[in-house]
């Protein structure tokens, strides 16, 4: 079973999250962050990853920590569900419209943590959550899951649908990446024998 539930408890949150990279896309979310919970819904559902994710975070001072923490989270989980990542596709890309909006997203578990990410929203806020922090989220992501993640918002005018594309193209692209390849044989995907 590639699954692993992780536990980060710091002074400023309490998080617990568990995955299984060949579920169905169930999820029980609860971050204390509606629109986080929204975004991350969108990973499970195009990923078909199962996420259990609870945070209890200080959201009376800010969102920030808590939308750190749980990318810092979730990252650790996915790097401890994929393993020595022998056998998988390893890359993984997608690209997701909603509307006006069009994202692409291009993965690699490389085990070298890269973040670029390319995105002029359109409003700093969408309700109440602030847009900086969804680039807090992957970069928490992608320092914990070792994995180097290229996100760019190609066009869009609503900053909703600008994030929302992201999201779904970043769950869709892991899932690629993640995939066991029949034809790899079980094998590391580089020339290294190492990731």
């Amino acid at each position: 079973m590639r699954t692993a539930t992780i536990e980060r408890n710091t002074q400023e949150t309490r998080i617990r999250v568990s995955i299984n990279l060949d579920g169905t896309g169930a999820r029980t979310l609860a971050t204390g962050v509606p629109f986080l919970d929204h975004m991350l819904d969108q990973i499970a559902r195009h990923g078909l990853f199962d996420l259990d994710i609870h945070c209890q975070g200080d959201t009376h001072i800010d969102d920030h920590h808590s939308v750190e923490d749980v990318g810092i989270t979730l990252g650790q989980a996915f790097a401890a569900a994929v393993g020595n990542k022998a056998g998988l596709r390893r890359y993984g890309h997608a690209y997701v419209p909603l509307d006006e909006a069009l994202s692409r997203v291009v993965v690699d578990l490389s085990g070298r943590p890269g973040l670029f990410y390319f995105v002029d929203y359109h409003r700093a806020r969408i309700g109440t959550f602030d847009v900086d922090l969804a680039r807090e989220f992957f970069q928490g992501f992608v320092n914990h899951a070792q994995a180097t993640v290229h996100i760019d918002n190609l066009r869009g005018e609503n900053a909703h649908h600008q994030c929302e594309t992201i999201f779904k193209a970043f769950g869709r692209a892991l899932r690629m990446a993640t995939e066991v390849d029949p034809r790899a044989g079980g094998t590391i995907p580089s020339t290294k024998g190492a990731l």
